[in-house]
Order: C-alpha cells, then structure tokens, then sequence
C-alpha cells in the first residue's frame, strides 16, 4: 500500500443495552410487581426492564428507573449497571456523567464487565471524571480479562499507543487478536492495520487481506467503504493466487465462527 496505515482508534460508544427481561416472563406482570413492592430485588430488576423495553408494561423509562434504582439501592450489580447507563444517556433521569461513574464503580467492583468497560472508556475520555488513563486501562484490563470483547479492543489500543501503559504493539495485537476472535468488528480492522505495518507482528498482507475482509462484511456505510478499500489495498501486494487463499481463509474462519 502506498499511504500510510492510521493508528489504532479507540472503541468510543458506551456499551449500550437494557437487556430483556426474560426470566420475569413465566408470572404476571401483577405477580411481578407484588414482589418487587415486598422489596424482591429480583422482581424489581426485572421490572425495571420490563418498564424500560416495553415489555407486557407501557415503556416508561421513568418507572424503569425507578425500579432500576430500587434494585440497585439493595446491591444488585446489574441494575447499578442499568441506572448508570440511563444516566449516562439521560433516559428515564437527568443526563449526569458523574451519576453515571458513580453507578458504574458500584457495578464494576462487582465485576460486571459492562460497568467496567464503561468506567475505563469515561476515565479515557475524561467523562465524568479527570481524564485518567492509567486508571481506565485498570478497568478495561478487569473487562477484558472476563472476556469482554470491547474492553480487549480499547486495551490493544491504548498498549498501541502507549496511552496508560507502555507502547507495546505486540501486547497491543495479543489482544486484538483476543477481540477479533469474537468477532469484534473494531480489533478485525485493526489487526489488518498492524500487519499491513509489521507492527507487533510481520508484516503480512495477507493476513492484512482477511482481517480486513472480515472486517468489511460487518461493518456498514463509510466505515465498509473503508475497510474494502484497505483490503483492496493489500491485495496489490499479492498475487491472485495468494487472494484466492486469503478468500477461502476469512470463509473458513466465518464458518467456524458463527454471528450472534
């Protein structure tokens, strides 16, 4: 490729997502709410969801974060984690950044990756709190040991460029590659980058050719653009046979690991 590859960019989207509340869907919403009055953390949690997906309930994020609250209040680290992403994207509450790492700390000291991402990803952007990368690669590092895949990513990142630990770029694609194997679509792009530059790895454009590829079919508008164009880019460096392979390899690594 006759450009120069980009550094790594950071994840920058807070994990997102009330998730359903399907474990409350065997009773009523009637039997639901009975407990959640008696001080269930359980039914409240679960309320809270209810409320805030619309589910056998009118949506009403304000009652979602009643309940959400209620939960938390009795130290149930999923709905900390819930109430302070309502928060952060003021939903059901005042938008309050602070609130929302105050909730998010309790969640994460409980070890609920989702909060923990969180938390490294408002020390890194100063949200909330005082800019800190020290202490954000901290929480990415406890997300990304459980396995969760957007902390693995922003960690490759900050390793890449020496933001809160030292520049390592060969811890940086250790783990990129933990991401990328889960299918995260941000540590795809970003491997291609690293082996397109020899950077933590050889330098391998085919290699550079399936991530990229990989990447590319996840993606959507100018960020697919992107990505084809960085492939199509390293295929100038291989021969038709060596594309051909690099073809069936990004099949065969789509095959074995299926999309949620």
């Amino acid at each position: 490729m006759n450009r120069r590859s980009p550094r790594l960019v950071e994840v920058t989207i807070l994990v997102t997502a009330l998730s359903a509340a399907t474990s409350a869907q065997q009773e009523t919403v009637e039997e639901i709410r009975a407990k959640a009055e008696q001080g269930d953390v359980d039914a409240q949690y679960g309320l809270g969801l209810m409320y805030a997906d619309g589910e056998g309930v009118p949506e009403d994020d304000v009652e979602a974060a009643r309940w959400l609250r209620r939960a938390a209040d009795q130290g149930e680290a999923r709905a900390q984690y819930n109430l302070g992403w309502m928060y952060a994207n003021g939903e059901g509450v005042s938008e309050d950044s602070v609130e929302a790492v105050r909730w998010f700390r309790l969640a994460g000291d409980q070890g609920e990756t989702r909060a923990q991402y969180n938390l490294g990803w408002m020390y890194a952007n100063g949200e909330g709190v005082p800019e800190d990368d020290v202490e954000a690669v901290r929480w990415l590092r406890l997300a990304a040991d459980q396995g969760e895949a957007r902390a693995q990513t922003s960690l490759g990142v900050m390793y890449d460029n020496g933001d809160g630990v030292p520049e390592d770029d060969v811890e940086a694609v250790r783990w990129l590659r933990l991401a990328a194997d889960q299918g995260e679509v941000s540590a795809q792009f970003n491997l291609g980058i690293m082996h397109v530059d020899g950077r933590g790895v050889p330098q391998d454009f085919q290699r550079a050719y399936i991530w990229f590829d990989l990447a590319a079919s996840r993606l959507p508008g100018d960020s697919r653009d992107q990505a084809i164009s960085y492939r199509d880019g390293a295929s100038e460096r291989l021969t038709s046979a060596q594309i051909t392979e690099a073809q069936r390899l990004a099949r065969e690594w789509e095959d074995t690991h299926p999309r949620n």
